[in-house]
């Protein structure tokens, strides 16, 4: 039986390097601070540009992205990118 994949060091990796490349979140484009603890909403994810749950890789760096964890989670498994809502003030 196998361990989680997530968990290796290979994963591991790819997340430190993205980690350390400090660039913003590429769904809604703001600065990630990496110093938030884990479970903070706008804390740093690693995301998927193809879900793994439709066949995209998880060790694959140009499946890679830096994602808030909010914006992670409004996304969910939808290949496509979530539009930010209008403004009212037009």
């Amino acid at each position: 039986m196998a361990g989680n994949p997530r968990n290796g060091r290979p994963y591991r990796r790819l997340v430190a390097s993205l980690r350390a490349a400090g660039g913003p979140c590429w769904l809604c484009g703001h600065n990630i601070d990496t110093s938030l603890d884990a479970k903070h909403p706008m804390s740093f994810t690693l995301d998927h540009l193809v879900p793994l749950s439709r066949g995209g890789d998880l060790l694959d760096p140009a499946n890679a992205r830096a994602a808030h964890r909010r914006c992670n989670s409004a996304r969910g498994n939808r290949a496509t990118i979530p539009q930010p809502r209008a403004s009212r003030r037009w």
